[in-house]
């Protein structure tokens, strides 16, 4: 008993210690020092698996804390000096109803906010803007097709690239650019090995796999800056794949995309030619 309830003790310290003020765990769109939780929510689907997420928290401490003290019980009331005759039954109807029973409601209870949080998560609905994704050895390239079919490359900065307010190993020369509140298509492919699409802020990660057009959708909230990663093994360099993404008003967006047909006709719709993917230092 003292070393259960020490342990107890212990983890509830850590929990106060890892979760301070007791409230964000994440930052919005990046990765935040000693987060325990998932970033903040920049998509209507991630406020779904946000939803969720601290749902099942919920239901699986509840279960924690039921077993604990189901445990503890038994411990102190079956041991063999508070219980030295033990009994020789060997069957109880109602039980074994009931542990039947009761996880399956649970399951089921589970299940039916996933059905509907996959349908809405896998239906694309109509977009206002379309990006191809293309996963290569190793940075990320994107196209607009919608919107003058050009096309650039997004590498990762080293450290001496970065400037100030931007993370390490997560920001890129040229980063992915759309509006708030619009639908924007993902469509997402991999050049020679299988490469994984990923923003955690948006609820989104898809596979970039080559010979097939694998697609996703998000419709960005809030303005600013999001980052992930490829999150498929895909080579020695698989850690310097970043992805950043700039969500920006409307009118930002239009002005963005005037200057970035420009920029990249002229730099013949891709940057990697002039620079090599130099993992950060």
């Amino acid at each position: 008993m003292p070393a259960l309830f020490r342990t107890i003790v212990l983890a509830a310290l850590a929990a106060a210690l890892l979760t301070p003020d007791g409230a964000a765990f994440a930052g919005l769109g990046q990765p935040s020092p000693w987060q325990i939780g998932l970033q903040q929510s920049g998509t209507p689907v991630m406020d779904d698996i946000v939803w969720f997420h601290d749902l099942l928290l919920w239901v699986i401490t509840a279960i924690t804390l039921f077993v604990l003290a189901l445990l503890i019980v038994i411990m102190i009331k079956f041991n063999a000096q508070a219980n030295p005759t033990p009994s020789r039954t060997t069957h109880n109807t109602f039980l074994e109803v009931a542990w039947t029973v009761v996880p399956v409601l649970i399951l089921v209870s589970i299940a039916l906010p996933s059905f509907r949080f996959l349908f809405i998560q896998l239906n694309i609905p109509p977009a206002d803007l379309t990006i191809k994704a293309t996963g290569k050895q190793w940075y990320w390239s994107y196209a607009y097709p919608d919107n003058g079919n050009f096309e650039f490359d997004s590498l990762v900065l080293t450290d001496k690239e970065l400037k100030a307010g931007q993370p390490r190993l997560l920001s890129v020369d040229n980063e992915i650019v759309v509006p708030v509140n619009k639908v924007v298509r993902m469509q997402v492919t991999g050049a020679e090995v299988i490469h994984a699409f990923a923003v955690p802020s948006f609820g989104v990660k898809i596979d970039a796999i080559p010979g097939r057009l694998n697609e996703t959708w998000f419709k960005v909230t809030k303005e600013g800056m999001y980052y992930g990663q490829c999150s498929e093994l895909c080579g020695k360099d698989h850690a310097f794949m970043p992805i950043s993404v700039r969500a920006v008003s409307e009118q930002a967006f239009n002005t963005w995309l005037e200057e970035a047909k420009k920029k990249f006709a002229s730099a013949g719709g891709s940057t990697a030619v002039a620079k090599a993917n130099i993992p950060a230092e």
